[in-house]
């Protein structure tokens, strides 16, 4: 018999039948069911709330708060030339070329070019932003840096 979808099922014995609660004194959980006795925790609709002590102070309250937080930053995503110099046959990099390549994650963060590596060809870089000895790198190699218009 061919497996297909329709006749997936596990193994025997690799699965258990769940145990069923409140079914009465011979089931082994009858009663309150494994609730034990009175309580919130045993009232229907009790669920347990991250972060909540009860009343006392909460764990993340009682700590202190350091450091600053700096609401404007912006995180780039890094690409580094040697890593833009391995794609051959492509004279302008984009942010969408680099996303085809695996080069980068996402379009939605910025892309900044770095100078790790060395350019042997002369490119055409499309990016948000770029270092400053990246710009000598390239411009030395005969291409050109240009910022990306994203809307």
């Amino acid at each position: 018999m061919t497996i297909t979808l329709s006749n997936l099922k596990p193994p025997d014995g690799a699965t258990r039948k769940t145990k069923r609660l409140g079914r009465g004194p011979g089931s082994g959980k009858g009663k309150t069911a494994g609730k034990g006795h009175k309580g919130q925790k045993a009232r229907s609709g009790y669920r347990r709330r991250v972060g909540r002590e009860g009343g006392q102070m909460p764990l993340h309250r009682r700590l202190p708060k350091r450091g600053f937080h700096n609401l404007f930053r912006v995180e780039y995503q890094p690409v580094n030339l040697a890593r833009l110099a391995q794609l051959e046959g492509v004279d302008r990099i984009d942010v969408g070329v680099m996303l085809q390549n695996r080069i980068i994650r996402s379009m939605r963060k910025p892309v900044k070019v770095l100078a790790a590596g060395e350019l042997s060809r002369p490119l055409t870089i499309v990016a948000d932003a770029a270092s400053a000895s990246a710009k000598k790198k390239i411009e030395a190699a005969g291409g050109t840096f240009e910022v990306a218009k994203r809307c």
